[in-house]
């Protein structure tokens, strides 16, 4: 497309054939070398041709740019297919026990918002064994979305990629997952970011909920009623960050607040290390 022996050795700027605007529009590099090979590459499209005396061109035409869609919720509250998810979700049971006991984590009590399928679907394809938890308004309780785990009964996670997933369109800001029921909670609560720190903590204080992370910790709103809260801080420093930024807030309300702190990350990693 370019005719390469109308030009002298060095570099040169012309129109690019494939996006060029007029005679004017320069925006395709190209370079004339001493042996009379040369390359090219337009700076606006990406066109590129190459060219070598004893084989002629080679061009590659530009593709059109991936965009990446910055993903939003379309979902004010749970959707007809997480509710029936959940509803096929069963109480505790098999792998998933043995997944909370391989990981040292005290079991919920069978009205909290955590649930077992014994075959869900990963989006890879995989299919197997996961935790299903509902996700609520921290505030008035509404289920808007919900954390699945896929899991093996050695305490592992299943070989997925991620083995840990929201539904897709749902808002989990501001969201929480009531590992214990509503009722448990009186004067005292206890909150982690994960599920499995949050049972972890529960072998120290109970009631607990889990925030689902650091961005849902760090704004986890003042709760009527509640006297003392304890914190289960990761030891990284979002996590750090996020649990002093909550505990400060609720201090600053005169409430008891007390924080965690582990060499490891968490309180769970503290409970599987070797003794």
């Amino acid at each position: 497309m370019i005719a390469w022996n109308d030009y002298a050795i060095g570099n040169h700027r012309i129109p690019c054939p494939a996006c060029g605007r007029g005679p004017c529009d320069k925006t395709l590099g190209l370079t004339i070398e001493a042996g009379g090979a040369g390359v090219s590459h337009c700076f606006r499209c990406s066109f590129t041709e190459s060219y070598r005396p004893e084989r002629g061109a080679r061009f590659t035409m530009p593709t059109k740019p991936i965009i990446k869609t910055v993903a939003t919720s379309t979902h004010d509250t749970l959707s007809d297919y997480g509710r029936d998810l959940w509803s096929a979700s069963k109480p505790l049971s098999g792998v998933a026990l043995a997944y909370l006991n391989e990981r040292h984590c005290r079991f919920p009590p069978a009205d909290g918002d955590i649930r077992y399928h014994a075959s869900l679907k990963h989006p890879s394809g995989y299919v197997g064994p996961a935790l299903v938890a509902l996700i609520t308004d921290v505030v008035t309780g509404e289920p808007i979305s919900l954390h699945r785990t896929w899991i093996r009964a050695d305490g592992r996670k299943a070989d997925v990629d991620p083995p840990r997933l929201l539904l897709g369109g749902h808002r989990k800001q501001g969201g929480v997952i009531r590992l214990w029921p509503e009722e448990a909670v009186t004067v005292g609560l206890g909150i982690a970011e994960g599920i499995e720190t949050a049972l972890s903590l529960a072998w120290a204080y109970v009631p607990v909920w889990a925030c689902i992370d650091a961005g849902n910790m760090k704004v986890f709103p003042r709760l009527p009623g509640i006297e003392s809260l304890v914190i289960g801080a990761d030891n990284d420093s979002t996590g750090a960050d996020a649990a002093y930024a909550c505990a400060q807030r609720w201090a600053a309300d005169d409430v008891e607040v007390y924080m965690t702190r582990q060499e490891q990350n968490d309180l769970n990693d503290t409970l599987k290390a070797p003794a």
